[in-house]
Order: C-alpha cells, then sequence, then structure tokens
C-alpha cells in the first residue's frame, strides 16, 4: 500500500481535454535547464517579493477531470496565492514549458491551446535543440509572442515585471 501512495506522489499523468496522458520522465538535460530557469527566476522574484515559483510534478487543476496538466515551471503573484491549496487550482501567472524530442506537439500545440483556453498570462517554450525560448503572452484571447531569442540574446517577461534572462546562461 505505502508503494501505491509513493507511485500516485510521483504521478506523471496529465489530463489534457478529457483524456489521461502518461508521460516518461525528463532526461537530464531537461531536468538541467528547469533547474537553471527556477534558479534565475526564484532569485529575482524573492528580491522583487513577487510571489512563488513552483515546479513539476504540479498538477495545475483548470477543470477537473478535464484538464489537469503539470507545466515544468510555474510561477503565481503574491495576490493570485489563493489558488495554492492540495495542488494548484486555477490559472497561474507564468507557466513555462522544456520541450523534449518526443514532447514537440504536446507542448507547443496541445498544452498552449489549453494554457490559451484558460488564459494563462504568459507561457514559456524552452527548446534545449533548437537553443531557443519563446515568450508567449496573452493579447485578447489569443497568445502573441512577446520575446524571444536564439542561440544568444535575452529573453524579457511581461508578467514578472523586469525579469529578463539571458539564454546563454540556461544553455551552457
Amino acid at each position: 500500500m505505502i508503494v501505491g501512495t509513493i507511485e500516485r506522489d510521483l504521478d506523471l499523468t496529465e489530463i489534457i481535454n478529457g483524456e489521461e496522458i502518461m508521460g516518461p520522465s525528463p532526461f537530464g538535460i531537461h531536468q538541467r535547464i528547469v533547474g537553471i530557469l527556477q534558479d534565475i527566476i526564484r532569485q529575482y522574484i524573492k528580491l522583487k517579493n513577487l510571489g512563488e515559483i513552483y515546479l513539476s510534478p504540479l498538477d495545475v487543476i483548470f477543470e477537473e477531470g478535464i484538464n489537469r496538466l503539470q507545466p515544468d515551471i510555474l510561477f503565481i503573484r503574491k495576490d493570485n496565492m489563493g489558488i495554492f491549496q492540495d495542488w494548484i487550482r486555477g490559472v497561474p501567472d507564468m507557466v513555462c514549458e522544456v520541450v523534449s524530442p518526443g514532447s514537440y506537439e504536446k507542448d507547443t500545440a496541445v498544452k498552449k491551446a489549453v494554457y490559451e483556453k484558460y488564459q494563462v498570462p504568459e507561457y514559456w517554450v524552452v527548446m534545449p535543440e533548437l537553443q531557443t525560448i519563446e515568450i508567449l503572452t496573452i493579447e485578447g484571447d489569443k497568445y502573441k509572442l512577446h520575446s524571444f531569442a536564439a542561440l544568444e540574446g535575452v529573453v524579457k517577461s511581461k508578467v514578472i515585471e523586469g525579469l529578463q534572462v539571458n539564454i546563454n546562461d540556461i544553455f551552457e
């Protein structure tokens, strides 16, 4: 019985548009990039006292039984912390997906559409193989490109005001 509890705690299952989808554990490079981004963002938001950052696996329940996703990184502003309960129940202010070779369509199309549907204000798409980061923000009811960098350069968040990330720090 204890094993079942442990397995549930480490469950990588998402529910996307009513369909349960089990993902494999991420590769090491994926986890390294998530860790570096987390460090950079956490230091900034702590310095500015803006909110909290969380890592997967942590369920974000947009609609029970319909859409329960696990973004690699998510940010919640101080004034939105009411959505932090047993899981995240509501819309985070920023989500980030680090795209692995096997998750390209899921992260860049399927999950993007879910985040857009629920009006997540900012969506970061990090592609290690291309060494790119794009930041999409909601304008009206659709995502528009807010910031982009490839191979070198800086991306700027709209939601985490003042945050700039040099992609050379991410893809060492």
